[in-house]
């Protein structure tokens, strides 16, 4: 298993390498960090001399050295300096060479602590990306050193590939070896649905059903639990859940996206903005973990 970490030499960047030690350590996979520089193809202006190309390899050497600094002894790391037209072409194009796993990268700069903003990177990688995308939010740098992932919260809906995303999430927490939580947005986001007995109750069922499809996958002393999304929005519903710092999230793409491509669905975008843990986007009509669906 190879993980991507998409590094820049910014607090972004250090998120991401973060979050990518946690998922590496508790799944053991290997950490692949890539620097992305202009390629041969850049604007004009920028000096083309060989001392200002030696002199920027040389800087992207020391930025990829630091990054690698920052990744403990127990996990296998490799650094790569890769020339592309954009960061999120580089990372797709090594991703498509390494045969990677996963993507991971920062939020832009310019968030809450704890929550997201989706710059242009992480937008081109959550519409193209074959692979799953997992975003980490603003001071996931600052988490307790040697921690790795303590539980998985799957967004479970009612649409097509939902058994998908929930595959993926028992195949994480699984390999993990940490509890599933399943959220229900059954109710969520529908006029008069947050409060209504009927469609709360609908919510609870479908939970409960495919946590029983989860217990079945997973062994006897698996731990699966459920919960109702409640609130007048997703925002609303978001932030009355509990979350553990080192949980992450895994959240289907758009019913829109290409077949194994990723797209942000509404729901997934409301949700990010709350969230205070990694979130993990996993494409549509995809094997494994690559496997997701639209939440609404």
């Amino acid at each position: 298993m190879r993980y991507i970490v998409g590094y820049t030499a910014t607090p972004a960047g250090a998120d991401a390498i973060a979050l990518g030690v946690r998922l590496a350590r508790s799944r053991g996979a290997v950490l692949d960090i890539v620097l992305v520089l202009h390629s041969e193809e850049r604007a004009t202006l920028t000096p083309t001399d060989p001392g200002y190309e030696r002199h920027l390899s040389e800087l992207a050497a020391g930025w990829l050295s630091e990054a690698a600094g920052m990744v403990p002894a127990e996990v296998t790391a490799y650094r790569h300096l890769v020339y592309a037209e954009s960061f999120a072409d580089g990372l797709l194009e090594t991703a498509e060479r390494l045969g990677s796993d996963m993507i991971i990268v920062g939020a832009a700069r310019g968030g809450l602590l704890g929550r997201f903003t989706i710059g242009s990177v992480a937008s081109s990688l959550l519409h193209f990306s074959h692979v799953p995308v997992a975003l980490a939010p603003e001071g996931a740098r600052n988490a307790k050193p040697g921690s790795g992932i303590s539980r998985v919260t799957c967004a479970v809906g009612t649409r097509a590939g939902a058994e998908a995303l929930l595959a993926a999430g028992i195949q994480v927490a699984e390999s993990s070896g940490v509890p599933l939580r399943l959220v229900s947005l059954v109710g969520v986001d529908l006029p008069g649905g947050h409060d209504d007995p009927v469609v709360l109750a609908k919510g609870a069922e479908h939970a409960e059903a495919a946590a029983a499809r989860a217990r079945a996958a997973l062994n006897e002393n698996a731990e699966v639990t459920t919960v109702v999304a409640s609130g007048d929005t997703i925002e609303d519903a978001v932030t009355q859940l509990d979350w553990d710092p080192d949980e992450v999230v895994l959240v289907g793409s758009s019913r829109l996206a290409q077949p194994r491509r990723l797209f942000l669905g509404s729901t997934a975008a409301k949700m990010l903005h709350e969230l205070p843990v990694p979130m993990i986007v996993v494409p549509r009509d995809a094997a494994g973990t690559n496997a997701g669906s639209d939440q609404r």
